[in-house]
């Protein structure tokens, strides 16, 4: 059975190095017959606020609805998106805070402070771009959206492993460093990595 891709492009602008990232990923994984979709945030249209928290229930709009149904048929999902202020831009906080509920990306046991991860099975790749060095992002800063995105969202969902290509520094990049990351991405399409 082929591999089942999603890719997920959480970069609030349709023209941006993480959109370029997603379609040069998507270009190597259909070379290869793979099975992938894309799901790019900029164009669905949701409400990113939990308005309630988990006391009450928001109706999924549709995009999220099928949102749902997409990471349910996958095996493998990719991110790209960038790193602002330490931390993924507020359209794919959003996204994951109105998508990844109790009783679709997790459960927690009715006693004690367990949970069942709902998501398991699945392996992830993560691309994040930011403008910082990633050693000072690293060392200065202790990588939170790493750490975030891997330990309190994908891994306490079942989702793992969680590998990461880190591009950096953005602004100082040349025409030929871009070409070289989207070249990687393909080649990670590729592979189905």
């Amino acid at each position: 059975m082929s591999k089942r891709i999603l890719i997920i492009q959480g970069h609030p602008h349709p023209d941006s190095l993480s959109s370029s990232l997603a379609q040069a990923y998507q270009r190597g994984a259909e070379s290869t017959d793979r099975d992938v979709r894309l799901l790019e945030l900029d164009k669905l249209t949701f409400d990113p606020n939990l308005a309630y928290g988990y006391k009450k229930r928001m109706p999924l709009e549709a995009d999220l609805e099928t949102a749902q149904e997409w990471i349910h048929w996958s095996d493998h999902i990719v991110w790209t998106f960038p790193v602002w202020w330490g931390m993924p831009p507020a359209l794919l906080k959003g996204f994951i805070d109105r998508v990844f509920l109790p009783g679709f990306a997790f459960k927690y046991h009715d006693k004690g402070v367990g949970w069942d991860r709902l998501l398991t099975g699945r392996t992830a790749r993560v691309f994040i771009t930011m403008d910082a060095p990633f050693w000072y992002y690293r060392w200065a800063y202790g990588k939170p959206a790493h750490r975030a995105f891997k330990r309190m969202i994908m891994e306490f969902c079942g989702i793992r492993p969680v590998r990461f290509t880190n591009l950096s520094s953005v602004k100082h990049a040349s025409e030929e460093r871009i070409r070289q990351w989207l070249k990687e991405a393909e080649q990670l399409g590729r592979q189905g990595k």
